[in-house]
């Protein structure tokens, strides 16, 4: 049973009342918790922080939550690092930056499978990855 890594993207859907995505979003993780360990990293945590205005709110958030808060192992570091030079050699702008990259990584280095809705970095950097996305898993 492998662990899936719930990008913010999928999150901040579930946050949001309004998101376009938000009913795929809230399937899929349903899906993800059902089929084994569901969780998030301090990278996913500051990503989704973002939408709650107090400590209080996100603790809220994230309490009433079944996945579990996971360390990025030491090993993903340098190959995020590969990945997203990679990324600037190909001629990637700098608005897609480092966190992307250690997501994938930390899913790559502990055969996790990412619950995205934007695969296409996932996809290119760590092509090995497991991925459930919209264009895969409408």
């Amino acid at each position: 049973m492998s662990a899936t890594i719930i990008d913010s993207s999928v999150l901040i859907d579930l946050i949001d009342p309004k998101a376009p995505w938000r009913k795929w979003s809230r399937s899929r993780v349903a899906s993800a918790v059902e089929s084994g360990p569901t969780l998030i990293n301090i990278v996913i945590a500051a990503e989704v922080s973002y939408g709650f205005a107090t400590r209080s709110r996100l603790d809220e958030f994230f309490g009433g939550t079944p996945w579990q808060f996971e360390h990025i192992p030491e090993q993903a570091a340098p190959l995020a690092g590969w990945a997203h030079r990679e990324y600037r050699r190909r001629g990637g702008s700098r608005d897609r930056t480092l966190p992307d990259f250690l997501i994938g990584a930390h899913a790559a280095v502990s055969g996790y499978t990412v619950l995205t809705r934007d695969p296409s970095g996932f996809r290119t950097y760590f092509p090995s990855l497991s991925i459930i996305a919209p264009d895969t898993h409408p």
